[in-house]
């Protein structure tokens, strides 16, 4: 039976828990802004990996962000346990009235047993301890059976299990570069003489190498671009893998570029993407902050599904393959081999279109940023 609503008069603070990817984490913002907007008194803190606080540093609406060490090579069990004790300690001493967990992440049980808030919520979870699991936690969100409800969706069904619907406006996605970060890219767009709205972004690179595209078909991708008279910048992570994959680019393409790759922090990556016409990347972080920072996007997927995870409520187009009826199956490459043969064997020239039409658009017509509009998505099959 549905449980009745929340009586918000008497939570003062609020924790957010998702410990997950870049991504991920900027998709949970709407949370925090539907928050604050139902109950403006609240204290709403964030307990994410340490490595994505970018993506929620100077949202309006987040009281305090706190930090979990993800595992690492180059930290010791000591060192990690000490960390996670003193976090433990400063969220105890928060003393919060709800806990919300966006994902079935161990840490919501544990959580929720040292928190001991009035209310949490979590994902339903199945398996052997769906039982424990589904005791734990006052409300409990079951997600729908079709797989093309978006994850900001998901993310505000928390919400709606406490009586909290969101509307329109608290549904945006929320990411504040900052003044350092956007001064910070005005002197690199300027060293390299790029000029606000007049350049292209190309992010080839994924967490996961199975979401990827061959390196030669993201050559001739920028070398059609290229030809059209468009500026490209391209983009990554630090991490070697990424350097590695646009080294191979780089390599293969005989047009020139300016090369980002590993030089941006993700504020200063998000600060570029909203000085850019268009950004084209595979499922990644940079889908989600052009959709924030409402810079038109072309999305290429593969095995992952993007009716959970396309660009939220701005201009773009999807690229997937309907020669693989499989897809998208969420696996790790074809048979877990890491390769996917639906990125294998895409086509440069559905993703060029769909820049094309993207580009053709905005010249006809550049929302202002912050519009917030929501596009009829669309998609090219190849």
């Amino acid at each position: 039976m549905p449980r009745s609503p929340v009586d918000f008069s008497t939570v003062s603070r609020v924790l957010v828990v998702h410990l997950r990817h870049y991504g991920d984490v900027l998709l949970t913002s709407p949370v925090f802004s539907a928050l604050k907007k139902h109950a403006p008194h609240i204290e709403a803190d964030a307990l994410i990996y340490d490595h994505t606080v970018e993506m929620l540093a100077f949202h309006p609406a987040v009281a305090e962000i706190h930090r979990s060490v993800r595992k690492r090579k180059d930290l010791s069990f000591a060192a990690r346990f000490g960390s996670e004790l003193r976090l433990l300690r400063k969220l105890r001493s928060r003393r919060y009235d709800m806990l919300i967990c966006l994902g079935n992440h161990p840490s919501a049980l544990w959580l929720s047993w040292f928190l001991r808030p009035r209310y949490n919520v979590a994902p339903r979870r199945l398996g052997p301890f769906a039982r424990l699991w589904g005791k734990n936690f006052t409300h409990v969100v079951k997600y729908p059976a079709n797989t093309r409800r978006h994850q900001i969706e998901l993310n505000l069904d928390a919400l709606r299990m406490f009586g909290v619907f969101p509307g329109e406006e608290e549904r945006k996605l929320v990411l504040v570069p900052g003044g350092d970060a956007e001064a910070s890219v005005r002197n690199r767009m300027e060293a390299a003489g790029l000029a606000p709205g007049g350049f292209v972004i190309v992010h080839a690179p994924a967490s996961l190498a199975y979401k990827q595209l061959p390196p030669a078909r993201t050559a001739r991708l920028i070398e059609d671009l290229v030809k059209d008279g468009e500026r490209v910048v391209l983009t990554g992570a630090p991490a070697k893998s990424d350097l590695a994959l646009v080294g191979a680019i780089r390599g293969e393409c005989r047009a020139d570029t300016v090369d980002f790759s590993g030089q941006l922090s993700m504020k200063e990556l998000a600060a570029l993407i909203g000085q850019a016409k268009l950004v084209i990347a595979v499922d990644s972080a940079p889908v989600h902050i052009a959709a924030a920072m409402q810079t038109p996007v072309v999305a290429i997927f593969g095995p992952t599904n993007e009716y959970i995870w396309s660009p939220w409520r701005v201009p773009h187009r999807v690229v997937a393959s309907d020669r693989h009826p499989c897809r998208p199956c969420h696996n790790a490459g074809c048979g877990g081999s890491g390769k996917s043969d639906c990125l294998l064997t895409l086509s440069s020239e559905p993703v060029l279109a769909a820049a094309k039409e993207l580009l053709g658009e905005r010249s006809s017509r550049v929302p202002p940023r912050g519009e917030g509009e929501r596009p009829t998505p669309s998609k090219l099959r190849a």
